[in-house]
């Protein structure tokens, strides 16, 4: 049986790259960060035979160490994400995004892991220069957040050339779906509209973003950890399509058949160095390393999404009222 752990793995994308492991056969030792609660996040939700769940932190050195032996693939999506919060508190952002990331590639050398995933972000290239963005596009630091990554990033990459650390920088564009944090702008507005609110606040929606359906994304990973051909690249996630949030909020509302304002909510601003207006990826790379291509249409997908936020249990963990940071 392939085994693989997964860092993260309490967390949006990581509770469904655990679920889409299992149904490949993989046992998946899953990363949920500890706390007094004894609460495993979304792995609440899941349940299998091969899902070993550990309870740990990426930014102890031990702990890594003991938590990747005798796997053959990690995959490393344990960081802190939001990009508010890194404006409050970038110190934490280096402590988990950069030293964990040490903490992961040193643990998976010293372990002799057959293959290291370390999760990147769209965020790292900044607001697009020239699109759809490839992999050499510049790397442009516009938040606290954004720099975490990129730092994370060349580290990783660094184990690849200095101890040819067999890995693979995996870059997502924005990924949504089920379960995903009301920090993100899908879910703002779904929750937002379920909850029974006409006059949705947001931020600015001139942006425009490449949305990858999670399941998409996660089949992504996968197929870049099972092709040899990743080893020592850094390979976008992403669709090569682009939509602008205003958009996006239009298509919400019309799928979900509600009438709304939008309010502009100050909070929700970023700073105008910071914003990143355009995001579209080029998917070229992995197309011809893995065969991977979209399959969930940002319709579909988004049906998908609201459907599940319907669900008053799911909403339920959710605050529409409160600005998520």
């Amino acid at each position: 049986m392939k085994t693989a752990a997964v860092t993260g793995a309490d967390g949006f994308i990581g509770s469904h790259l655990t679920e889409s492991l299992l149904d490949q056969g993989y046992h998946v030792r899953a990363l949920a960060q500890y706390n007094s609660f004894n609460n495993w996040g979304w792995l609440e939700q899941v349940s299998h035979p091969n899902l070993e769940i550990v309870t740990g932190d990426v930014r102890d050195p031990n702990f890594c160490r003991e938590f990747v032996k005798g796997v053959d693939t990690v995959f490393h999506l344990a960081a802190l994400i939001a990009i508010p919060y890194s404006y409050i508190a970038p110190d934490s952002y280096i402590d988990t995004n950069v030293k964990g990331t040490l903490n992961i590639c040193q643990a998976c050398r010293d372990a002799g892991v057959k293959r290291l995933l370390v999760t990147s972000t769209s965020e790292v290239y900044g607001t697009a220069r020239y699109v759809p963005i490839d992999e050499k596009h510049p790397k442009q630091p516009q938040s606290p957040y954004s720099a975490s990554k990129i730092g994370a990033d060349a580290l990783a990459m660094s184990f690849y050339n200095a101890f040819e650390l067999p890995l693979t920088i995996v870059r997502p564009f924005n990924t949504y779906g089920p379960r995903q944090s009301a920090r993100a702008i899908i879910p703002t507005i779904i929750s937002q509209i379920a909850s029974g609110q006409r006059e949705i606040m947001v931020g600015d929606l001139t942006p425009t973003r490449d949305f990858n359906f999670v399941k998409d994304t996660c089949r992504g990973f996968i197929a870049i950890a099972e092709s040899p051909l990743t080893i020592g690249r850094e390979v976008n996630i992403a669709t090569g399509t682009e939509i602008s949030m205003q958009d996006t909020l239009d298509t919400i509302a019309r799928l979900m058949g509600a009438e709304i304002t939008w309010q502009r909510d100050p909070a929700r601003i970023r700073p105008a160095g910071s914003e990143v207006f355009r995001l579209c990826g080029d998917n070229s790379v992995i197309t011809e390393l893995t065969g991977w291509q979209p399959q969930v249409s940002l319709e579909e997908g988004l049906k998908t999404t609201i459907d599940w936020f319907l669900n008053p249990d799911n909403l339920s963990h959710y605050k529409p009222g409160i600005y998520n940071v």
